[in-house]
């Protein structure tokens, strides 16, 4: 038997609403693996995320470096060169990262044929509306 949820289970004052869930977004994930080996510049991270935008980026950056997760560094210099770092506790979540690509690779096939299998029976469906 399975319990009943409660409906004050993510009530304002729960403590797993006031961490920041910054890690389950589309790119700091990558990002935090970016910067694993040492601090980067803003167009250095282009180029492995050639997927994201410029505007998307550095908004990833600036929310991360609210949480805590990055520092920015300003050199002074002309043009202006920035820097982008891991603090310990974006460090921290590596060990989350590196579980999460461990589960992916582990059960990659068959979320795969869960995929394929979704696919094949929606088409069905809509054919046969």
């Amino acid at each position: 038997m399975t319990t009943e949820l409660k409906p004050d289970m993510f009530a304002p004052e729960c403590p797993t609403r006031q961490v920041p869930m910054r890690i389950g977004d589309k790119w700091t994930a990558m990002i935090v693996l970016c910067l694993e080996d040492g601090p980067r510049r803003f167009g250095e991270l282009l180029v492995p995320l050639s997927a994201i935008t410029k505007k998307v980026l550095a908004e990833t950056l600036r929310a991360m470096e609210r949480d805590g997760l990055v520092t920015r560094t300003e050199f002074p210099a002309n043009p202006p060169h920035v820097e982008y770092a891991l603090t310990p506790l974006g460090r921290s979540l590596l060990t989350l990262i590196d579980a999460a690509r461990g589960w992916c690779a582990e059960h990659l096939p068959e979320l795969t044929e869960a995929r394929r299998a979704y696919t094949s029976s929606f088409s069905a469906a809509s054919k046969i509306s």
